[in-house]
């Protein structure tokens, strides 16, 4: 078993607390992705979990096994690097093997698991090779083969993705969902980019200021935000966030005022002492749909197609708080053009002051901390 389980897990530098008390439970063979801008601390997290730094508080078990004070040779983990961090003046035979032979094994065995994991990760035609001679790809290939070789419990990824162009990165991804399916064992990996946390991950762990703001299924996270933080991670592009005042309550909803004083309305269930404070209401740019006495209205001042996706932005030309709605592939639209939007109640968003998001009637079932 390698489930990973952390309880009251912190960090601190000085004053400074770069990661606050957090639990998260990881099941065995489970492929986990931590997503959030930089600085929001998924990295010093990885990197306590990998034994290279030490927790100010909290526990870390692996397998059941308490490792927090543990050296990393001892932890039954492998980390693969945002740099690669090959040895040049090795060939890639040589960088797969390196972790083996510092433990010891038998030459015989270590040549099995060299051809093992290179055949694995399409390396065994460059094994003579020396890492100046090859590819971006292949070199973050080879770190991972180092990694596996050990046949640790647990993988862990820090960015591995970041230093290749977009083929490559898309390429990547597939090699890193098959590799997952071939190897069974626990993934944790750490991104700041959201496609690849959508298109990877089992559960998405979003991380914002140092703290764990959501834990769910891609798909989850990305119709419920549980926090502004959360939508403003998940999305491309983000949700629409717009400053409302909350009028009225019901059993239906909740009814808001934009600040041109158009009244709209919400499926989020507010409490009815919410009447009269602010709010943040947030509508993801597909949700908008093409409506002459549409809420949401404005100048067209950016036009983006992106193959088959076409993007309106509405608003003044450089403008920060502009509306993005997606239009039909067969729209076309002029700069300057103005267009309105109408939005379902049930696909808009309505966050309280303090970040977090009202329930709707059907609640969010990925859990939330």
């Amino acid at each position: 078993m390698a489930a990973v389980d952390i309880r009251g897990l912190s960090k601190r530098f000085g004053d400074t607390t770069v990661l606050h008390p957090s639990d998260l439970t990881i099941a065995d063979g489970e492929f986990v992705v931590l997503v959030g801008p930089s600085g929001c601390g998924k990295s010093t997290l990885l990197r306590m979990i990998a034994g290279l730094e030490s927790p100010s508080d909290g526990r870390i078990t692996i397998g059941g096994r308490d490792v927090t004070h543990a050296a990393p040779a001892d932890r039954g983990v492998a980390m693969v690097f945002q740099s690669y961090a090959l040895y040049p003046h090795l060939s890639v035979a040589g960088n797969i093997a390196f972790p083996l032979k510092v433990a010891r094994l038998p030459k015989a065995e270590i040549a099995r698991r060299v051809e093992e994991a290179a055949a694995m990760l399409d390396l065994t035609d460059l094994l003579d090779r020396r890492p100046r001679a090859l590819s971006g790809g292949q070199r973050q290939r080879v770190s991972i083969a180092r990694a596996i070789v050990r046949r640790p419990q647990v993988l862990l990824l820090d960015e591995p993705l970041s230093n290749l162009d977009s083929s490559l990165r898309a390429r990547m991804r597939h090699e890193f969902a098959r590799l997952h399916q071939q190897l069974g064992a626990t993934m944790i990996y750490v991104t700041h980019d959201q496609l690849e946390a959508m298109t990877l991950a089992e559960r998405i762990v979003v991380m914002s200021a140092g703290r764990i703001e959501q834990v769910g299924q891609p798909i989850e996270v990305y119709r419920r935000p549980a926090s502004l933080a959360v939508a403003a991670a998940i999305g491309s592009p983000g949700m629409n966030l717009l400053p409302v005042t909350i009028t009225a309550v019901d059993a239906s909803g909740t009814q808001v005022r934009l600040p041109d004083d158009t009244l709209l309305s919400t499926a989020a269930q507010v409490p009815s002492s919410a009447i009269g404070s602010a709010a943040t209401l947030g509508i993801r740019p597909e949700h908008l749909r093409a409506a002459d006495d549409g809420a949401f209205c404005g100048a067209v001042e950016l036009f983006e197609r992106l193959g088959p996706l076409s993007f309106a932005h509405l608003g003044r030309r450089g403008a920060t708080d502009t509306i993005v709605a997606q239009l039909p592939p067969d729209r076309h639209v002029t700069l300057g053009q103005t267009l309105c939007f109408a939005a379902d109640p049930a696909e808009t968003h309505l966050f309280a002051p303090d970040g977090r998001a009202y329930p709707f009637t059907d609640p969010p079932s990925s859990p939330v901390r």
